[in-house]
């Protein structure tokens, strides 16, 4: 196993709180007795050629929520899933063609609320060198790799704000070439980088 992905799993031992894209807007007030739906996504660390990657898709701009926008590998928990395992791995299957059989689960991070009323889960997973990118063209429109040195140096994040139903909101971006990620994602991957520094 790579050093800086052996670096990442020594610090999933390490606790932490959930983290939510509420984080950096603490005078945004949650809804009192919400319901959170369960998703779970994957951090895919694709080590090939000296270097380990993250894969990223970017979503098909027809869908119905967050058209273009940049996510893990991931989705909604569906009835039959067994755990926030099964259901990344399930969906990554689905998005990109990679096969439960070509991942090594290493762990999982604290769940992540998103302000579209979900519960994510985020799990690291190793991916075999010879796998091979098929996307659903009906899902995600690209899928891209960004080195994980990139993710996990915390000069790379900035807090950037939009207005969002009538309030300003504060959020993480760590933009790499022309892909703008942020908001969640972004979150998750600071988190991540957060646990790699300690």
């Amino acid at each position: 196993m790579p050093d800086d992905v052996s670096r990442l799993v020594a610090g999933l031992s390490r606790r932490s709180g959930e983290s939510s894209d509420y984080d950096l807007n603490p005078a945004l007030q949650l809804p009192p007795g919400r319901t959170l739906r369960h998703a779970a996504v994957l951090i895919g660390l694709w080590s090939r050629g000296g270097q380990t990657e993250v894969i990223l898709t970017k979503r098909a701009s027809h869908l119905r929520h967050h058209p273009g926008q940049v996510a893990f590998p991931g989705g909604k928990t569906d009835d039959g899933d067994g755990s926030p395992e099964v259901t990344a791995l399930r969906e990554a299957e689905e998005e990109i063609g990679l096969r439960p059989e070509n991942v090594t689960v290493l762990g999982r991070l604290p769940a992540h609320e998103t302000v579209t009323g979900y519960s994510m889960v985020p799990i690291l997973g190793l991916i075999d060198s010879n796998f091979s990118i098929s996307a659903d063209r009906a899902e995600v429109e690209e899928v891209f790799t960004v080195p994980l040195t990139h993710v996990l140096n915390p000069d790379r994040y900035r807090v950037e704000k939009r207005l969002w139903r009538g309030q300003w909101r504060r959020y993480y971006a760590v933009p790499y070439g022309p892909y703008y990620i942020w908001g969640a994602t972004a979150r998750i991957l600071h988190g991540l980088a957060e646990r790699a520094r300690e």
